[in-house]
């Protein structure tokens, strides 16, 4: 590749796009910890009380067509913060893509949802995500299925991840 472009080395990758690396011998950490503490500061959510969980169990987003419109142009900003985290934060994959869903018409209950996201954000802002390799690594799938899950018009609901773990002896 240096023959067909110009290159030059300039050190070891530690910071690209916002994604903070860190490489060891045999790991890869990977973090957004400075743009999630950023992203919670945007939208004054630092000192809010913070959250273990991203949603509660009971809830369930709808288009809450009776709820009070919200302004479009806040929940569009703090859902296109938060999606531009999911590359470090798998975490918040799922419930972030039921929260785009409702970008047409924003509801108080959506903007509630993601401002409950933002204080999840601001309690756990310092976990990374951990690559490493090894002979006793396999790879593991996982999945999840909710028949008619959709409140609005009762569409199935489907989720899957591929992840490589280190196999354990007992």
């Amino acid at each position: 590749m240096q023959y067909e472009l110009e290159m030059s080395l300039v050190g070891e990758l530690t910071y690209y796009l916002g994604l903070q690396v860190k490489q060891m011998d045999v790991s890869i950490f990977i973090s957004q910890s400075k743009y999630a503490k950023n992203i919670v500061e945007k939208f004054s959510m630092e000192n809010a009380s913070h959250k273990r969980t991203l949603e509660p169990t009971h809830l369930k987003l709808s288009k809450d067509e009776k709820g009070v419109n919200m302004d479009q142009s806040l929940k569009r900003s703090m859902v296109g913060s938060l999606l531009y985290l999911i590359g470090s934060r798998l975490d918040i994959t799922f419930i972030m893509g039921v929260c785009a869903k409702y970008q047409a018409e924003p509801k108080t209950s959506h903007i509630n949802q993601v401002k409950r996201i933002l204080k999840y954000i601001n309690g756990t802002s310092d976990y990374v995500m951990l690559y490493s390799h090894g002979s006793d690594s396999m790879p593991m799938r996982y999945c999840d299925a909710n028949w008619a899950g959709s409140a609005d018009d009762r569409k199935s609901i489907s989720i899957g991840m591929f992840l490589f773990r280190k196999q354990s002896v007992l």
